[in-house]
C-alpha cells in the first residue's frame, strides 16, 4: 500500500502527495538520529565509568604517598667509658629534651686551662634541648637534676660547668637545638639513675614545673 493511502486508511482524509513525502522524510530523520545517538550514549557511558573506576583507585594497591624529606645529620662517635642512652626525647613545657650519653665515676676532669679533682665522683650527662614554640626559652642549668637510685637528688657543679665552658643559663630561639653536658660533683657511693629535666612554665601555668624524667641505667 503507497503512503498516502496508509495515511487514509488512518486517518480517513486524503493526504497530498507532498505531505506524505514530507512525513516519510521525518521518519527517516528520526531512525538516522537514533542510530547516530547510541554510540554517544555508549561513549558517555564509558567515559564515566571510567570516571568512576578512577576515582576507586585508592584499594591495596595504591601507592603510598612518599616520606616527608628529612634532615641528615652525621652521627657522633661516644666519647671514651660513655654509655649511649636510648631513651624518647621527653617534653616539659615548651621544650624538649633527650640524652644522648652518660659517664660517671670520673675522679678528675681536664678544662682547657685546668685540672680539677672532685670531691666525691664526677658524672656527666650528655643532652640535646629543642624549643618547641614560637617565642624564646629559657634554659637553667641549675634546675637540671640528677636523681640517685636511693632518691635524692644533686645539682649542676657550677665550678665544673665553668671549667668545662659549659652553658649555665641561655636563651632558646625559636625550634632552636643545642647539645651540651651537664656536670655534677656526688658522693662516691651514689649511683646516679635517672636526671629530671625543668623548662620554663609556659605562658598561663599554674605553679612551677614538676620536671620529667629520663632514665640513665
Amino acid at each position: 500500500m503507497v503512503p498516502h493511502l496508509l495515511t487514509r486508511g488512518i486517518t480517513g482524509k486524503k493526504r497530498s502527495h507532498n505531505t506524505c513525502h514530507s512525513l516519510v522524510l521525518q521518519a527517516e530523520r528520526r531512525a538516522y538520529c537514533a542510530i547516530v545517538r547510541a554510540p554517544l550514549v555508549i561513549l558517555g557511558f564509558t567515559v564515566a565509568a571510567s570516571m568512576t573506576l578512577s576515582g576507586c583507585s585508592s584499594g591495596p594497591g595504591k601507592t603510598a604517598p612518599s616520606p616527608s624529606p628529612t634532615y641528615v645529620i652525621p652521627a657522633q662517635t661516644a666519647r671514651a667509658e660513655e654509655t649511649v642512652i636510648t631513651e624518647k626525647p621527653v617534653v616539659d613545657g615548651q621544650m624538649r629534651f633527650r640524652v644522648l650519653g652518660f659517664h660517671d665515676g670520673m675522679p678528675i676532669m681536664f678544662g682547657s686551662h685546668a685540672e680539677w679533682n672532685a670531691k666525691g665522683q664526677y658524672a656527666r650527662v650528655r643532652v640535646l634541648i629543642e624549643s618547641t614554640d614560637r617565642t624564646n626559652q629559657k634554659f637553667d642549668a641549675k634546675q637540671q637534676l640528677l636523681v640517685a637510685s636511693d632518691g635524692r637528688t644533686f645539682h649542676v657543679d657550677n665550678f665544673a660547668q665553668a671549667i668545662k665552658r659549659q652553658p649555665d643559663e641561655i636563651p632558646v630561639g625559636s625550634f632552636v637545638r643545642m647539645e651540651f653536658d651537664l656536670w655534677y660533683d656526688i658522693p662516691k657511693d651514689v649511683k646516679a639513675t635517672r636526671i629530671r629535666f625543668f623548662a620554663d612554665p609556659p605562658l598561663g601555668a599554674i605553679g612551677p614545673s614538676k620536671g620529667v624524667d629520663v632514665r640513665l641505667r
